[in-house]
């Protein structure tokens, strides 16, 4: 067998070099090498440049940790957990009772009821979470893996799930203008930060065997419109796609109102299915991936 060394031995890495530029005595910026120069590397010019690594970086670390398929879980960022809400409706009722005629203290209240009405939508993705990810750990973990926004709400009790069962989830987190963390029960190798939301919606469905869209806000409806689009002008294969609350989705949005205008027709009615229950979602992807 031959013992002659591949190029790649013989040549320094670009890590290296780095290393080794940074030793050195510093000049101009202009010096500095063009993959380590920030200022460069930000450049209006370059845009196509981090567009591509925005796509790079989490597929290949993605890939390297062996993820094959994945369930995405949208859902409100403002939705808490039950003990949360009823937590904040009972303080809500102590300042009522002290100031009943308060407007602020009123418009508090209303938002307090709400907040423990739509709490159950966070015990939900919870729950189904832990039923997608034990399927996920019977075929090795690397499958059917969930990913969320990265966020609170929904977002985190999807996570929260895959972390109670000791499984791996995905957090595909944005910077906003506002402060934005990821929560805590993303697999740290696998939460990832975007700057461009596009790129960040090329990611939730690379690898993506369903979708599951709980009550939401602008982000929601924006992600599970896009998919819906994608899945009728056929860019993307089928997946299933379930709504889950189905007084929430039926009041937002009157789809057989698109179909008497004419604005889709009675088959894409198909691409969907509108849920209430954890179960009634859970045999809608079991009928579709067995």
């Amino acid at each position: 067998m031959s013992n002659k060394k591949t190029p790649s031995c013989f040549f320094p890495s670009a890590a290296e070099d780095a290393k080794h530029a940074c030793q050195s005595e510093k000049t101009h910026d202009t010096y500095r090498l063009a993959y380590s120069d920030d200022g460069f590397l930000l450049r209006d010019d370059l845009q196509a440049v981090r567009l591509q690594l925005e796509w790079l970086k989490p597929d290949i670390l993605q890939e390297e940790q062996g993820i094959e398929s994945t369930v995405v879980i949208f859902g409100g960022a403002r939705f808490c957990e039950p003990d949360k809400a009823n937590m904040k409706l009972e303080e809500a009722n102590k300042a009522l009772a002290l100031s009943p005629s308060d407007e602020q203290l009123i418009a508090a209240h209303r938002k307090a009821k709400i907040l423990v009405k739509n709490s159950r939508y966070y015990d939900d993705a919870h729950r189904l979470s832990k039923k997608i990810t034990r399927k996920s750990l019977d075929n090795g973990g690397n499958e059917y893996v969930i990913v969320t926004g990265g966020g609170p709400g929904v977002m985190e009790a999807a996570n929260r799930g895959a972390f109670d069962l000791g499984g791996k989830s995905i957090g595909l987190n944005i910077v906003l203008p506002f402060e934005q963390v990821p929560n805590q029960y993303i697999t740290p190798e696998l939460c990832f930060q975007f700057h461009y939301f596009a790129l960040r919606k090329m990611h939730f469905l690379k690898r993506a065997v369903a979708l599951i869209a709980y009550p939401g806000g602008f982000g929601t409806l924006d992600e599970l419109f896009e998919t819906l689009t994608l899945i009728q002008t056929r860019k993307i294969k089928p997946l299933p796609v379930v709504l889950i609350g189905k007084e929430y989705w039926n009041r937002l949005i009157d789809f057989n109102f698109l179909v008497e205008e004419g604005a889709i027709t009675k088959e894409d009615l198909a691409l969907f299915k509108i849920v209430d229950h954890v179960e009634e979602a859970w045999d809608v992807l079991k009928d579709s991936w067995d």
